[in-house]
C-alpha cells in the first residue's frame, strides 16, 4: 500500500510563505493619532488664600475615605467593592468589551474548518450528459476535508479595528472606574448628610429638653400670678414648635440611611446606620496643578481613548477603498471506499489567492469616511468638554470649601453672640425689666444660629467629598490595562 505525503505538509510552505510577504509588503492607511489638545490653565481660580493640602504632604490613596479619618465610614466603602450592584454592572461591561476585542482580535489568524461526510447516492440513467459513465451507478461518497481562509492585512483594516476596540476596552475601564469613584463618593455624602442630620436633631432635642424647662417654670410664675397667660402660650408654642422640627429631621434622615444601604448591596429594612452627630470639620485636601488632573480623571481617560478608538475607525473606513485580499486553501481525503480514504491517492488539495476591488458603490465607502471622521470630531469635543467641566468641578468646590470655611468662622461668632443675647434676655426677663417674648426672640435667633452652624459643618464635609471626587479620587492613568485582551481584570486595580 503506497502512501503520500500529508496534505498539510504541501499545503502549509506555500501558505505561510504567502502569508509573510502579504504582511511585510502591507501597509496601514488612516490619520497617525495624536492626543487631542485642550486649554488647561496654570492654576486654579478659586484656591485664592485658602490653604489646602500638599499633595506631598498628604496624598490621596486608593481608599481616599480614610483621609476623613472615621472608622464607620471606612467600614462602610469597604462594603462597596463587594456588594455594590452598579459596580457589578461596570465591571461586566467591561468584562464585555474585553470579549468584544478578542473576537475581532481573532481576525489576525486564519479560519480553519473541517468536517466529515459520508453519502451513498445513485445517478438517474436519463441525467446528462448521454453516455456518462457515472449513468445509473450507485456509489458512496466518504470525505474528510479541511478549509483555511485568511483575509490578508495589506492595508491595515485589521489592525486598526483591533485597536480602535482595544481602545475601546481601555475606554470601558476608565469608565468601570468612574462608577467605582462615583459609588464611593455618593456614599459618603449620603453618610455626611446622615451625620449631618444627627447633629442637628441632637441639638433640637437639647434645645426642646430647654424649652420644657423654661415652660415648666413660667406655668409655676403663672401659677404663682406673676407669669400671664400670654407667656405660657408663647413657651408652649415654641416648645411644640421645636419638637416638631426634630421629628421632621427624621424623614431625611431616613433616606439618606436608605441610600446608604443600597449602595453596599443591603435592602433598607436589613441596614442601620447608628446616629452618630457630625462635630469635627473636613481635612485639608490636597489639591495639585489642574494639567495634572488630565492624569487623575477616569472620566477624563475614558474620553481620551474614545477619541483614539475614533481615528483609528477612519483608518478601517479609508481601507475600504482598496482591494481586498483573501488567501484560501483546502485539502483532505475523498474515497468511494471509507477503507481507502486516507491513503495517498484520495488524498486532494487546493491553494489560491484572490484580490477583490469594489469598482462602484454609489458613495457607500465616502458615506462611511465622512461617517467615521465627524465621529472622531464627536469624540475631540466631548474630551474637551469633559476636561472643561471637570476643571469647573474642582473650581466650584475648591471654592465652596473656602468660603464655607470663612463662613463658619463667622457663624461661630453669631453663635457665641446670640447665646450672649439669651443669657441676657433671661436675666432682663427673670429681673421683671421686659416681657418672655424678649426671650422668645432670643432663643429663637439663638437656636437658628446654632442649627445654622450645623449644617454648614454639613455642607463643608460634603463639598470636600465632592472635592475628593473632582481631583479623581487616588485613581491614576497608568492603572489602565495596556492589553485588556489578555489581562486588565482591573478591581483591584481601580481603587
Amino acid at each position: 500500500m503506497c502512501w503520500i505525503k500529508n496534505p498539510l505538509q504541501v499545503i502549509l510552505p506555500p501558505l505561510l510563505c504567502a502569508l509573510t510577504l502579504l504582511v511585510l509588503s502591507g501597509c496601514t492607511v488612516g490619520p497617525k493619532y495624536h492626543t487631542p489638545t485642550a486649554e488647561i490653565p496654570a492654576a486654579y481660580k478659586e484656591v485664592g488664600d485658602w490653604k489646602p493640602a500638599q499633595p506631598n504632604d498628604q496624598n490621596l490613596g486608593g481608599d481616599w475615605w480614610e483621609v476623613f479619618q472615621d472608622p464607620q465610614l471606612n467600614a462602610l466603602e469597604k462594603q462597596v467593592d463587594v456588594s455594590n450592584q452598579n459596580l457589578k454592572a461596570a465591571e461586566a461591561q467591561y468584562t464585555q468589551a474585553r470579549a468584544l476585542l478578542r473576537y475581532y482580535r481573532a481576525d489576525y489568524y486564519p479560519a480553519v474548518m473541517a468536517g466529515a461526510s459520508a453519502t451513498r447516492e445513485r445517478v438517474s440513467q436519463h441525467a446528462p450528459p448521454p453516455g456518462s459513465t457515472f449513468v445509473g451507478i450507485t456509489y458512496n461518497d466518504f470525505a474528510l476535508p479541511f478549509n483555511v481562509s485568511y483575509e490578508a492585512d495589506v492595508w491595515g483594516r485589521v489592525r486598526k479595528n483591533v485597536e480602535s476596540y482595544r481602545e475601546q476596552a481601555q475606554a470601558s475601564a476608565a469608565d468601570l472606574a468612574t462608577v467605582n469613584l462615583s459609588m464611593h463618593a455618593d456614599l459618603a455624602i449620603d453618610y455626611y448628610l446622615a451625620r449631618s442630620l444627627d447633629a442637628e436633631e441632637q441639638l433640637l432635642n437639647s434645645t426642646v429638653k430647654q424649652y420644657q424647662d423654661a415652660l415648666d417654670l413660667i406655668e409655676s410664675r403663672y401659677a404663682g400670678g406673676i407669669a400671664s397667660e400670654v407667656e405660657v402660650q408663647q413657651a408652649s408654642t415654641q416648645l411644640e414648635t421645636t419638637r416638631a422640627e426634630a421629628i421632621d429631621v427624621g424623614v431625611a434622615r431616613a433616606q439618606y440611611e436608605h441610600a446608604v444601604a443600597i449602595l453596599i448591596g443591603k435592602p433598607p429594612a436589613e441596614f442601620s446606620l447608628p446616629a452618630l452627630p457630625l462635630v469635627t470639620p473636613p481635612p485639608p485636601i490636597p489639591v495639585s496643578v489642574p494639567s495634572e488632573l488630565l492624569e487623575r480623571r477616569p472620566d477624563i481617560a475614558a474620553a481620551e481613548r474614545r477619541v483614539a478608538a475614533a481615528n483609528a475607525q477612519i483608518g478601517v473606513a479609508k481601507a475600504a477603498y482598496y482591494p481586498l485580499v483573501d488567501l484560501a486553501a483546502g485539502g483532505g481525503f475523498e474515497s468511494t471506499v471509507i477503507t481507502t480514504l486516507v491513503q495517498g491517492p484520495s488524498g486532494l488539495w487546493a491553494i489560491g489567492l484572490s484580490a477583490t476591488e469594489t469598482i462602484f458603490d454609489a458613495g457607500r465607502r465616502r458615506a462611511a469616511s465622512d461617517q467615521a471622521i465627524a465621529a472622531y470630531d464627536q469624540t475631540v469635543a466631548n474630551y474637551r468638554e469633559t476636561v472643561l467641566t471637570s476643571f469647573q468641578q474642582v473650581e466650584d468646590n475648591v471654592a465652596a470649601l473656602r468660603i464655607l470655611e470663612r463662613e463658619a468662622q463667622v457663624q461661630d461668632k453669631a453663635v457665641v453672640a446670640a447665646q450672649r443675647y439669651l443669657e441676657l434676655a433671661n436675666t432682663r426677663y427673670t429681673g421683671g425689666v421686659t416681657s418672655y417674648l424678649e426671650v422668645t426672640t432670643a432663643e429663637t435667633a439663638a437656636l437658628s444660629d446654632e442649627v445654622t452652624a450645623v449644617n454648614i459643618l454639613g455642607r463643608r464635609m460634603v463639598d470636600a467629598v465632592s472635592l475628593v471626587q473632582a481631583l479623581g479620587g487616588g485613581w491614576d492613568r497608568s492603572a489602565l490595562p495596556v492589553r485588556p485582551e489578555c489581562c486588565g481584570k482591573l478591581t483591584s486595580q481601580l481603587r
